[in-house]
């Protein structure tokens, strides 16, 4: 084992100290001055370092050299010379060479291995898609010649059917014609045997001659009738005597009879009639052409021939009215018999009975007038609630129903909206209630929604009651109020009317004790009475869908008591009542008459205003609403199709109308409603609002689907989209937006429709010229020399030749000159020469006039 210095190694490395000191450090040798020792193993470490930074193994030497010295002798010229051969062989290990090969051999066919089965995979999945596509077209091959085969087949069978009917008729035709030609060939033949039969003087031997005779056509009684005598008696003396004397004619006789029985048992018990049959057909408002022919017991195809004849093309589906149905009737030779359509509802209807002991009910009172008067802060105070600061913009957007129990006596309040959107919903308050309160504000007086409050009033004979509110304010004028709503003929008491006037302040709640009282006393005087053991009726106030429970209505009991599980019939819908839930959202078992109550149950969601009743059978019920629904379907496809017939020539060379679709969603049915009249009142000649789709709750997926496929635009009014919709919304980009005031709405469609309007256009005069001298040019030919008296002359602005202030000629300049230069534009008090293009007649004192065509947006 040998030790040097560090300094020394360097040396015989040819590397300097400082350099060798880093190596030893960066190896991990603890080496760290020149004259510190270096053992072999330390060396050893330093190598394989050495070797691992050049990427060599660590690994002993991986070849080894082999020396041979060999020394011969050479003698020459008597001299020996030595000579040394030295020989040095190299043996380097070939391991690590053929492992580097091996390994990029197997690398190579790996890469091979994987490309090969790529393009395997790819092909046997080209493969099994060509399969799949020929099985799927073969599949299809296979459904459409089994269609066909199907089709031929019941064709080949109708044809059978039909051929097979036709012989059956000929086999009775001529069954029948048979029998009767038999009876009346039978009756000559018996006649005939009579006449000829062997008188009494004949032997036995003559007897027996006669007949085998008889046998080859003889006459004498039929084989059949032998036949049956033979079987019946037996006895041979008896076959033997031939008695003439009447005794064997009237055997015969009776033997005949028999077999003529016998053979109209074996006959057919269908007789073909000879006589058309008459049916009296019972026909309601519309029916179907294919209802029609079953009435009558014939083919659809008879009935649309004849209809062909008598001009009328239609369907087999087609609805026909009344009218049509009874000339298609008669000209077939039936009878016709008028029925009334709504016999199935007016047998369920008028099986209800309300019969019962009469007790006084609640008087219904709704709170009308114009919008931010005060409505629905005066009910609140009764109430003690604030249902105002709950509603969206402090505007009442729904009819709320509320019943208060007074010191007075119990009060059922319909707060219905003032905003001009909700005339329909205000019009629904007074047909459903008893007495209106129409509210009118002390400062500002009568409005447009308080006169139309008044005609709702009227139009449903409702006696009102008038509170004027706000009366705490400064600017409260009493005299002024009560002045025009005399205009409106509405009277007050003091001074001699029948109206009576209260006036309140829903802040300081000055005159709400009087107001209630007024509303007793007016009850008072029209003695209100229901029968709270009947079964319930009323009317629909409200209804929507919620998520959660399903589709829920309000409904105002008028009489009976309404219980949970009742089977309730609402318009065009019906169903079991689940629950029943009071203004506050508590559960309760029962209402009775003059009760707001909200129920869940109902298989869909009533129009506001429907009429309920409580019905005793649910399949009646449920037979009722098909009928409903039926008969609305009928209604608007006909209100469909006539519109389009009515619209088909008269939209002929018209402009084409621009049209905004819409998909609309909203929370109730009465907004929805407001919001549909609403926007369809916007439209007209020239822009129109169609809505595609509407309906109560969320925003589906279907909806922004039906948005999409007729480029309409979502509104959403208090509702919002669901998860599925909004993520179709986001790939699709379709237009959704949310509201949540009515007249947003309103304004902004507005603005829409606006900007679809074509513009108006309007002429600009920017300038006048004065024709004072006209001379030609070899160029421009006539060239007028002109003095701008008025605004600018532009080149390329078009022109109007005036003479005595009478338009000649409009046109274009074809130059404009000042002096040598062509310009464009000369200003006022400049001379000019303007030459005016494909116009010759330019003269002196002529005014040419120059103008500008602008484009005007139009608004609604």
């Amino acid at each position: 084992m040998t030790v040097q210095t560090v300094k020394k190694l360097a040396e015989l490395v040819s590397t300097p100290v400082e350099k060798l000191l880093t190596q030893m450090k960066d190896a991990g040798l603890p080496q760290t001055k020149e004259d510190q020792d270096v053992s072999d193993v330390e060396k050893q470490i330093l190598l394989n370092f050495l070797k691992r930074q050049h990427g060599e193994e660590e690994t002993g030497s991986q070849k080894i050299t082999l020396q041979r010295k060999k020394t011969s002798t050479l003698s020459s010229d008597g001299k020996a010379v030595n000579v040394a051969v030295k020989k040095k062989r190299t043996y380097v290990k070939r391991v690590e060479a053929d492992d580097d090969l091996k390994v990029q051999q197997e690398e190579s066919a790996k890469r091979q291995a994987e490309e090969q089965a790529r393009i395997e995979a790819e092909e046997a999945a080209r493969l099994a898609a060509e399969k799949a596509e020929a099985e799927r077209l073969e599949a299809e091959k296979a459904a459409k010649a089994k269609a066909e085969a199907e089709e031929k087949a019941r064709l080949e069978a109708q044809a059978k059917e039909a051929e097979a009917q036709k012989q059956a008729e000929l086999k009775k035709e001529q069954r029948s014609s048979d029998t009767g030609a038999k009876e009346l060939v039978d009756k000559p033949k018996e006649s005939k045997t009579n006449r000829k039969a062997t008188p009494p003087a004949m032997d036995g031997a003559k007897k027996s001659a006669v007949a085998p005779k008889g046998k080859k056509g003889a006459p004498r009684q039929s084989d059949s009738e032998g036949k049956s005598n033979r079987g019946r008696n037996q006895d041979p003396k008896r076959h033997s005597r031939i008695d003439v004397t009447g005794e064997e004619e009237f055997g015969r006789r009776k033997l005949g009879r028999k077999s003529k029985k016998s053979n109209n048992k074996q006959e057919h018990g269908f007789q073909k009639p000879t006589a058309p049959m008459i049916h009296e057909v019972a026909i309601p408002e519309s029916i179907t052409v294919a209802d029609l022919a079953e009435r009558m017991a014939v083919k659809g195809a008879e009935v649309i021939k004849v209809m062909f004849k008598m001009g009328a093309m239609a369907t087999i589906n087609q609805t026909i009215d009344r009218d049509t149905a009874t000339l298609v009737v008669e000209e077939m030779g039936h009878k016709v018999k008028f029925i009334d359509e709504n016999a199935v509802e007016n047998d369920v209807v008028d099986a209800i009975d309300y019969e019962g002991e009469l007790v006084a009910r609640a008087p219904v009172v709704t709170v009308m007038g114009h919008v931010d008067h005060g409505k629905t802060s005066l009910l609140d105070y009764i109430r003690t609630t604030r249902v105002a600061a709950g509603e969206s913009g402090g505007i009442t957007q729904h009819i709320g129903a509320y019943h208060v129990e007074t010191p007075h006596g119990m009060v059922s309040f319909l707060d219905t909206p003032g905003h001009a959107a909700f005339t329909a919903m205000r019009a629904r308050g007074a047909q459903a209630t008893d007495i209106v309160i129409l509210v009118c504000a002390a400062d500002d007086g009568v409005m447009p929604q308080t006169i139309e409050a008044i005609q709702h009033a009227r139009a449903a004979e409702v006696p009102m009651v008038v509170a004027i509110t706000k009366v705490d304010k400064p600017s409260a004028d009493l005299e002024r109020v009560k002045n025009e709503l005399v205009a409106q003929e509405v009277v007050p008491e003091e001074w001699g009317g029948d109206v009576q006037f209260v006036g309140v302040s829903a802040k300081s709640g000055e005159g709400i004790d009087e107001l209630l009282d007024a509303i007793l006393l007016q009850s008072e005087v029209l003695e209100l009475t229901a029968v709270p053991s009947a079964p319930a009726k009323g009317v629909v106030v409200e209804a929507r869908l919620d998520r959660g429970r399903g589709s829920v209505a309000t409904l105002l009991v008028q009489n009976g008591t309404l219980k949970q599980g009742d089977i309730v019939l609402a318009g065009l819908n019906m169903g079991r009542v689940r629950a029943l839930l009071d203004e506050n959202g508590k559960t309760i078992k029962g209402a009775g008459p003059s009760i707001p109550v909200e129920i869940l149950g109902l298989d869909g969601t009533p129009e506001a205003g429907e009429e309920f009743v409580v019905v005793a059978d649910e399949r009646k019920a449920r037979e009722v609403a098909n009928f409903r629904q039926g008969k609305y379907r009928e209604v608007r496809f006909a209100r469909q199709h006539s519109a389009k017939l009515e619209n088909l020539f008269s939209e002929m060379g018209k402009d084409e109308v621009r049209t905004l679709n819409v998909v609309l969603k909203a929370d109730v049915r009465g907004s929805l409603e407001a919001l549909i009249k609403s926007l369809t009142d916007l439209s007209n000649d020239e822009v129109k609002v169609n809505v595609v789709s509407s309906g109560v709750g969320g925003i589906t997926e279907t909806d922004a689907t039906l948005a999409l496929a007729s480029e309409a635009v979502i509104f959403g009014f208090n509702v919002r989209a669901d998860s599925s919709a909004k993520q179709f919304i986001e790939r699709e980009s379709v237009d959704l937006r949310y509201y949540s005031v009515i007249y947003n709405i309103i304004d902004d469609v507005k603005q829409a429709l606006s900007g679809m309007l074509t513009p108006d256009l309007r002429e600009d005069i920017v300038g006048t010229a004065e024709v004072r001298d006209v001379f030609r040019s070899p160029k421009f030919g006539l060239v007028a020399g002109c003095m701008v008296i008025e605004g600018t002359v532009y080149r390329n602005d078009k022109i109007r030749v005036l003479r005595d202030n009478v338009v000649i000629y409009e046109g274009e300049l074809e130059s404009l000159r000042r002096f040598k230069d062509a310009v464009n534009d000369v200003r006022q008090g400049m001379e000019c020469g303007i030459g005016v293009k494909n116009y010759n007649d330019v003269k002196v004192g002529d005014k040419i006039e120059v103008f500008k065509t602008i484009e005007v947006a139009r608004s609604l």
